[in-house]
């Protein structure tokens, strides 16, 4: 099973792998349980080629083709006659609040126009950013719809989708009937010499000659041009909509600055979690283990000191045992310390750090670290507890026999691979540790990817960024 967390890896030479598109990007489409599937295409005996004339998805273009004329005339002429109005009024109190109204129309049709991309060319996009008004009332709103970003847009969008649709109409519109005009010439050429007293259709005339395309060969390759214009038409419309998707989804969709503020927001939010899931995790660790060790030291001792004058060797028996409850409460303390920050990472870098994590996992792990400088502090302690729980996995979960650790650089994105030889069938989707580690990377932009089929092997690949 693969699970993927944003670019998927494949294999170059060696341990090392290059990032590529993979299996997640290819349709959207996704399994019951949460990964994504491939679902090879259909194979077809026809030819793409051949075929294009006569698929829904050809006629779905050319419908939004013809559509985008009247719409387009529409919404330019609202677009052009309300804001002239709006800006002629400008001296007057009332140009404002009608600019505004011109805007929050063209907000309104870019609302159906993306409803149209979507039903006709399968498009998904996004709502634009909301209006943010501060305080109530009809100025408030006022002021948020002139402020707002896509509200320009939108209006920028029905200024520039009418030429545009006038264009694709005329080509669209030409195509398809002169190729099924030519195509389906040898049926009805008869009506030439029957009704204009021609012998068919007049390629040449002047006062002294005329051609007329009226022979078997003439009209054979009358009807050929035809079925190539017909076959190359639905790639002509296609390349056409493909404007008419980058001026939706440039000016109808959600901004960049938009959709970055939102997963800003979003990381925010796993970072708060995660940071109180940590001091959760070290409170109890503290609670029940040192504090607890310390307290039972402190009993036993005040017990020793009560024995020491009446029972010497049952007290000095009495301090031994605390010694080492000491011993171990200082072992504890340690390890808490550790998983906090180590000192080792701080000290040595990933290398030596990751090299003690080693040291401590159930199986041999081989480690191998090439950078030739550090990367970011905070970027540096993700690396060392990504590796860190996924060496506590291998140990718990996997029944693995050996297990290896591959750190590297390419770019500006740090690259980590942890492979182990174990049982397989990890899945982040399901709610384990995994996924809790993917959320801590995804809120820094990193990616987590899991290739982990039953029987194995499993190999987990994680990509960060070199700086935060």
């Amino acid at each position: 099973m693969a699970t993927q967390y944003g670019t998927q890896y494949g294999p170059e030479h060696g341990s090392r792998y290059a990032p590529y598109r993979g299996a997640a990007f290819h349709d959207g489409r996704h399994g019951d349980d949460g990964d994504d599937v491939r679902r090879p295409a259909p194979h077809h005996r026809v030819p793409a080629g051949l075929r294009a004339p006569f698929e829904a998805r050809s006629r779905r273009e050319f419908g939004y083709v013809l559509l985008g004329l009247p719409i387009g005339i529409v919404l330019f002429t609202y677009a052009v006659t309300m804001v002239a109005l709006g800006a002629g009024l400008l001296v007057t109190f009332l140009g404002v609040p009608v600019l505004a109204g011109a805007l929050a129309g063209c907000r309104g049709f870019g609302m159906l126009e993306r409803a149209r991309a979507n039903s006709l060319l399968g498009m998904a996009v996004g709502e634009p950013e909301p209006l943010r008004t501060k305080g109530h009332g009809a100025l408030a709103w006022t002021g948020a719809v002139l402020k707002s970003g896509a509200s320009w847009r939108a209006l920028l969008y029905a200024v520039l989708q009418f030429p545009w649709a006038v264009f694709s109409f005329v080509v669209t519109v030409a195509l398809w009937t002169t190729g099924w005009t030519l195509l389906t010439y040898p049926l009805w050429f008869w009506v030439f010499p029957m009704w204009a007293g021609q012998g068919g259709i007049q390629l040449y005339g002047d006062g002294h000659h005329r051609i007329f395309l009226d022979n078997p060969f003439e009209i054979g390759v009358t009807a050929l041009v035809g079925l190539l214009i017909t076959l190359a038409t639905p790639w002509i419309v296609r390349a056409l909509t493909t404007v008419d998707r980058v001026l939706v989804y440039g000016l109808l969709g959600p901004s960049r600055l938009s959709a970055r503020v939102e997963e800003l927001e979003s990381d925010r939010g796993a970072v708060v979690d995660t940071a109180a899931a940590d001091l959760r995790r070290i409170e109890r660790d503290l609670h029940d283990g040192a504090q607890a060790r310390l307290v039972a030291l402190a009993m036993d001792l005040g017990l020793a000191k009560e024995k020491l004058a009446e029972d010497p060797r049952t007290a000095a028996r009495m301090v031994d045992e605390a010694h080492g409850e000491v011993k171990t409460a200082l072992q504890e303390l340690r390890d808490l310390a550790r998983g906090i920050h180590p000192a080792v990472l701080t000290d040595r870098g990933l290398d030596a750090a990751l090299s003690s994590v080693a040291s401590r996992c159930t199986v041999p792990v081989r480690v191998e670290v090439d950078l030739a400088q550090r990367p970011a502090a905070a970027i540096e302690g993700i690396a060392y507890f990504t590796v860190s729980e996924l060496l506590q996995n291998i140990s718990k979960h996997s029944g693995a026999r050996s297990a290896s650790v591959d750190v590297w650089r390419s770019g500006d994105r740090l690259l980590i691979q942890v492979l182990d030889d174990g049982a397989g069938g990890a899945d982040a989707a399901a709610g384990s540790g995994l996924a809790g580690l993917a959320a801590r990377l995804d809120a820094v932009d990193g990616i987590l990817v899991v290739d982990s089929p039953a029987g194995g092997p499993t190999r987990v690949t994680a990509e960060l960024p070199w700086r935060r």
